[in-house]
């Protein structure tokens, strides 16, 4: 699984902020929801192909919020893999996000790095649920980076298949995405706030 770097200048955030307002434009998408026509399709393409999205997209865990069935907010961790255009993550056929991913599919993820300054991909879309009998390949695909030996593989796959008859997909193509990594890009109420100052400094 890639790493990120922990070598970056811990005070790189507030060399970005001395920078005038108009280098802060690398910002591909705004982060105000407009539903999925307010960003481009090309847009959203552009973050997802960014060097820094892609080494996001190969990690192990993301957090997956939705709405609970009883209206408060849920964020949790779950294993995922990219296939290129979607998230796809999965769960027991009985898992109890799934009746309330089928009342509200809206869900927003998070990937994101513990180093400072951290680098954060978050992503909108909705979730579509797909049934299958078995073990989908990508359950087996997002826990082939544990370390196992053959023998311990082989257990392992054998434990699953007997605990699962089938499972759920959890598909998510997103429809808004946005890179923040605080060298080139920002949170929007950060840049808008240095966007003030830089206004302030040349009245």
């Amino acid at each position: 699984m890639p790493k990120a770097s922990d070598e970056s200048p811990p005070c790189r955030q507030s060399l970005l902020l001395s920078q005038p307002a108009i280098e802060l434009g690398a910002v591909l998408t705004s982060d105000s929801w407009k539903g999925p026509l307010g960003v481009q399709p090309s847009e959203i393409t552009e973050v997802l192909n960014s060097p820094i999205s892609q080494e996001l997209l190969a990690r192990d865990l993301t957090r997956l919020a939705y709405v609970a069935e009883d209206g408060t907010p849920r964020s949790i961790p779950i294993a995922f893999t990219w296939n290129g255009t979607e998230i796809v993550m999965c769960t027991a056929k009985n898992a109890p996000k799934l009746p309330a991913l089928r009342h509200n599919p809206a869900v927003a993820l998070t990937i994101d790095t513990e180093v400072h300054p951290p680098k954060l991909l978050l992503i909108r879309g909705r979730a579509e649920l797909d049934v299958v009998e078995g073990i989908p390949e990508e359950f087996l695909e997002m826990n082939g980076t544990y370390t196992m030996t053959p023998e311990q593989r082989v257990e392992w796959e054998a434990g699953v298949r007997s605990l699962y008859d089938g499972m759920v997909r959890i598909v998510v193509t997103p429809t808004w995405a946005k890179l923040i990594d605080f060298e080139t890009t920002l949170p929007s109420a950060v840049e808008e706030l240095a966007r003030q100052r830089d206004e302030r400094h040349r009245a």
